[in-house]
């Protein structure tokens, strides 16, 4: 049974978007391909809650060889869309030069298929954040069904230059 969502889908505006791609750009450094965010809807460092997107398209990298004619976004990128999202929340309030690295996934369960085109909604709730680690409960949504749950574990690494 999913837990109930980090906040209320319906307290959610998909079309208020707080940072563009391009504000995303300026904090993390996930480029080309492998960018899994499209836009921030909400960040709230004092309650350490998170609130993204990804337009999953019909020409994404994936679609032509993941299960051809029956295109499904692959687990894993929907665990690197929440772990962009951590690594978002974490950069956008604590300057200290690094970025989030993945350290560890525990309680990760698959709900729901992500079929193309749809918007992906993340949702973040940081457990735990300091200088050497960030804990987030994340989940993902699709037309208001949970399709992923699960905790992530980041490490600050050195950004990349």
């Amino acid at each position: 049974m999913p837990r109930k969502p980090i906040i209320e889908l319906k307290q959610i505006d998909p079309n208020k978007i707080v940072a563009t791609i391009e504000d995303i750009r300026k904090i993390i450094p996930h480029r080309y391909e492998f960018e899994m965010l499209s836009g921030i809807l909400h960040d709230d460092f004092e309650n350490h809650k998170i609130v993204a997107y990804k337009d999953v398209t019909e020409d994404a990298f994936w679609v032509r060889g993941h299960l051809p004619n029956r295109p499904i976004m692959p687990g894993v990128l929907i665990v690197e869309a929440a772990a962009q999202m951590t690594c978002y929340h974490r950069m956008r309030w604590i300057h200290d030069g690094q970025f989030v690295g993945f350290a560890r996934l525990d309680e990760v369960s698959f709900r729901g298929q992500v079929v193309p085109p749809c918007k992906l909604i993340l949702m973040g709730e940081m457990v735990g954040m300091s200088s050497r680690r960030v804990i987030c409960h994340a989940q993902a949504f699709v037309n208001s069904t949970m399709v992923f749950e699960g905790r992530i574990t980041g490490m600050p690494l050195p950004f990349p230059k």
